[in-house]
């Protein structure tokens, strides 16, 4: 299948919202991606409109997000765009979201410190999403912020 992969750069513009499903974990969150233009007259930078986006992940990286993601944050996000409408209220609306394959945050803006998620092996005996949800959530607790 030809998908549309779109790198953007921007800001996240709202909390990282995430929730466990019958497939595994999937996190949600508003993406502001403004776009900035040279000048020449004033010699400035200047703003021009701010497209939004909504970013979904799923599995290990909604996880990771949930943990390392905080709003107003700098990021890129790599993924696959969709482009849906729908209809409500008599109206037709169009919403762009991207299904995130990497996000990481923009070092020209900041520093940032990786921290290596461990994955256990498998738990045969007991429920494997909730143990790998509680580790994880315990590690970046853990771990102090600079």
């Amino acid at each position: 299948m030809n998908d549309t992969m779109v790198t953007v750069v921007g800001n996240v513009a709202t909390n990282v919202e995430y929730r466990e499903t019958a497939t595994g974990g999937m996190a949600r969150f508003r993406f502001a991606v403004p776009s900035r233009r040279w000048d020449r007259g004033s010699g400035n930078w200047t703003d021009g409109h701010t497209s939004f986006y909504t970013v979904f992940a799923w599995r290990s990286l909604a996880m990771n997000l949930a943990g390392s993601v905080s709003v107003g944050e700098p990021l890129l996000v790599h993924g696959r765009l969709k482009v849906r409408e729908e209809e409500g209220d008599g109206r037709r609306r169009t919403y762009v979201d991207i299904d995130a394959l990497a996000v990481g945050h923009d070092l020209t803006r900041g520093t940032s410190a990786f921290r290596r998620v461990v994955k256990a092996e498998p738990n045969v005996t007991g429920p494997p999403r909730r143990v790998a949800v509680a580790a994880a959530a315990e590690a970046v607790a853990r771990v102090p912020v600079p």
